[in-house]
């Protein structure tokens, strides 16, 4: 997994940040060992990051686990991002959301049978103006209705075959 060039790379990242603050390399260097792998993070993978930026294994875990871009488990080819925050949730965040389960017959945290599909509620995504919304990968899709879901879900699939 941790070619000499994806090395190379996260190194690099930290020639960026002064002297004594490589540790400002980690966001971008989890981004670069995630999109390398197969969109998650592993003990394994989060250790040897913790190695080239000369920090602790516990400092990587840290922000792997607490910031919801980064996957800690295996996940679909999609991940539905649905924001779960109040003005998501007055919008109706929590009826897309069960919508959702229903129609993959998954529960929040599970990727679905077809492993296309995880469904991830997270906080605030910053676009409460178009709520409900969720994120698929760099894309927002706003003013979420049960029928839009559907329109979705059925284009990742004829996308992904």
């Amino acid at each position: 997994m941790f070619t000499d060039n994806l090395k190379t790379e996260i190194k690099a990242l930290t020639t960026k940040y002064p002297e004594g603050k490589q540790k400002s390399a980690l966001l971008p260097a989890l981004h670069l060992v995630q999109e390398q792998g197969n969109n998650s993070l592993s003990v394994e993978q989060m250790d040897v990051v913790a190695e080239l930026l000369s920090i602790e294994p516990i400092e990587v875990y840290e922000v792997a686990s607490f910031y919801t871009m980064f996957n800690l488990k295996p996940v679909g080819k999609y991940v539905l991002e649905v924001c779960q925050t109040g003005p998501c949730m007055v919008q109706g965040s929590d009826d897309i959301i069960d919508h959702i389960k229903k129609k993959l017959d998954i529960e929040a945290g599970e990727t679905s049978a077809d492993g296309l599909f995880t469904l991830k509620p997270v906080e605030c995504l910053g676009a409460c103006g178009y709520a409900p919304m969720m994120q698929m990968g760099k894309f927002y899709k706003e003013h979420l209705t049960p029928e839009k879901i559907d329109k979705i879900l059925n284009e990742c699939r004829n996308n992904a075959s």
